[in-house]
């Protein structure tokens, strides 16, 4: 039983990475503005959910601290990414760190990383602040900061939510072997984006 659900598990995230425009990971979003705009922003691109289900994964194999520290390092980073992006900072290559995010955040997983809370915390952070700046250089100019700022968190939690939902399943089913096969389609989808032409 175990085997047959791991092996689906593991295939998701490399399916969301070969959706058409996966790579175009920041669709236009229409007429939606403020709030929801900046709500659907993260869930436009599998990179963005990827890396965002991925930290919550972490979190919930880690246990104890990491349930909450890391989402909140993720959101307080992506939020300082997000105000460099509105500001005109630039900020190089900040696609090849989005794809990054998720091999690291997918290794992490296979192998088990077992570093201290504040380490992991950290890491979560510095990758959080290049989600953030795609979020806030591509805020439509009618929204208003705040309003686009509070969207993107909140469908941010959301996924990091359904990431330590997917933890904690994995951990019942034993987390030895579904950790593993999750982290490793989460690395592949990863690598995949960052072989796509920009």
């Amino acid at each position: 039983m175990k085997r047959f659900l791991a092996a689906p598990l593991s295939a998701l995230p490399a399916a969301l990475a070969l959706l058409p425009q996966a790579a175009l990971a920041h669709p236009g979003h229409g007429a939606a503005l403020g709030a929801e705009a900046g709500f659907l922003h993260p869930l436009m691109g599998a990179d963005h959910v990827l890396a965002m289900v991925a930290v919550g994964l972490l979190a919930a194999l880690r246990g104890g601290r990491a349930l909450w520290a890391l989402p909140l390092s993720f959101l307080a980073l992506m939020s300082v990414g997000a105000g460099l992006g509105m500001a005109g900072v630039a900020l190089p290559y900040a696609e090849t760190g989005i794809a990054l995010s998720i091999v690291v955040f997918g290794l992490a997983a296979i192998i088990g990383l077992r570093a201290p809370v504040a380490l992991l915390a950290s890491l979560v952070g510095v990758f959080a602040v290049f989600h953030g700046y795609a979020h806030g250089i591509e805020m439509p100019e009618t929204a208003s900061g705040l309003s686009f700022g509070l969207g993107f968190l909140a469908a941010t939690a959301l996924l990091h939510a359904a990431g330590i939902g997917l933890g904690m399943a994995a951990s019942r089913l034993g987390a030895t072997r579904a950790a593993p096969a999750l982290g490793a389609g989460v690395a592949a989808a990863g690598l995949a984006l960052l072989a796509l032409p920009a």
